[in-house]
């Protein structure tokens, strides 16, 4: 990829996710930043239906859900370099016109179809460099339950969880809170497995509260985790990098309400966010290496935010979940942890663009085809 010139970059936001209002203040606080002498920007919003347009205005229109007037179009997943087509019908046929060059992707798309590995794999159809982790990391990332699985098979500490699917909830919903209550004691908290932004989580103090929970939680994911709850502070840091990843310093949320809920995080404005999080210098840098090893143990790249809870009655760290696409907003916490390091806004997003480049560079070295002489 020649650099001389400016970079073709294609900002993605919106998408068929919980998440989708998330997904537009981040993509809208990334707009208002970015470097437009460095980069040639194309918008691409996808609607909650899942379809793609583009046009100066897509951010806004999606924002008030009117997307007339705005243009179709369809990533081609197929190596080279115009991939973006606008798409044009005229009687009832449809014609790919306009190919659009792109040198980098930047999702900023949180949860399902975005964060959980199905963009990811189009891009790498597409062969075209993108921000952030690959198809393996992200969707193990975005799996709260394997997560976890692969988190213990690393001797990393997590709290004890169980995974239950919506079918099983859904045959025999007695049979399923009891097995849970044999094993975690309340408060419990339900999760979907494969969602952010605390969109569907509760926070159980009995087994009326739990069915509540649970079948919140099924409306969203087939798969639900159930986890302990603690008396925990909720710690939070942020990692940079490929192959040599650097962590910021752990920064803490000190949500008003009794978890850091949606609405805590994007509604009320009364949660505090500690930089840096009022704990030792040792139990600091101990955060910083195990956030690292998070971030390796999935195969992570580019950026995420390793969120850690700490159990006030007996200081023990453990590991909550992973970010791979975390709030992007210049008031969230992955860029104000490095603001506080001196790292701008503009800055992380300069340098999460070169590491997507550097990635590609390096997928770029496999070999793809094999082949003996007679």
């Amino acid at each position: 990829m020649q650099l001389d010139k400016k970079i073709n970059l294609g900002l993605i936001f919106g998408g068929r996710s919980g998440e989708h209002e998330v997904s537009l203040l981040s993509a809208k606080s990334v707009l208002e930043v970015v470097d437009r002498q460095k980069y040639d920007i194309t918008l691409i919003g996808i609607s909650r239906d899942g379809k793609w347009y583009s046009g100066d205005d897509v951010h806004s229109k999606l924002a008030s859900r009117d997307i007339s007037g705005l243009t179709p179009v369809v990533l081609i997943p197929e190596p080279g370099n115009a991939v973006l087509y606008r798409i044009e019908t005229i009687h009832n046929q449809s014609t790919l016109v306009d190919p659009r060059i792109l040198d980098v992707v930047f999702p900023v798309l949180h949860g399902t179809y975005g964060e959980d590995g199905t963009l990811q794999g189009l891009l790498e159809m597409a062969d075209i460099a993108y921000v952030g982790a690959g198809v393996l990391g992200s969707s193990v990332g975005m799996d709260k339950g394997l997560f976890k699985y692969v988190m213990s098979a690393n001797q990393i500490p997590v709290l004890d969880f169980l995974i239950i699917t919506r079918k099983e909830l859904e045959q025999n919903a007695e049979n399923t809170i009891t097995k849970i209550e044999e094993k975690l004691a309340y408060p419990i908290f339900t999760k979907p497995a494969n969602l952010g932004s605390s969109v569907g989580i509760s926070k159980c103090h009995s087994r009326g509260d739990l069915l509540e929970g649970l079948m919140d939680a099924a409306s969203y994911d087939r798969r639900i985790l159930v986890e302990q709850g603690i008396n925990g502070r909720d710690i939070e840091v942020s990692v940079l990098g490929n192959e040599n990843p650097r962590a910021s310093i752990a920064g803490e949320i000190r949500p008003v309400e009794e978890f850091y809920s949606y609405f805590a995080k994007y509604v009320d404005d009364k949660t505090a966010l500690i930089i840096p999080a009022e704990i030792s210098l040792e139990d600091q840098i101990t955060l910083q290496n195990l956030a690292i090893k998070v971030y390796k143990a999935i195969d992570c790249a580019g950026l995420a935010r390793v969120d850690f809870l700490l159990d006030k009655d007996t200081g023990k760290f453990y590991v909550n979940e992973i970010n791979t696409i975390p709030g992007f907003t210049n008031i969230s916490m992955y860029p104000k942890l490095w603001g506080y390091a001196g790292i701008s806004y503009a800055s992380v997003i300069n340098s999460l663009i070169d590491l997507a480049i550097e990635r590609k560079a390096e997928r770029d070295r496999t070999i793809r085809s094999y082949g003996r002489n007679p």
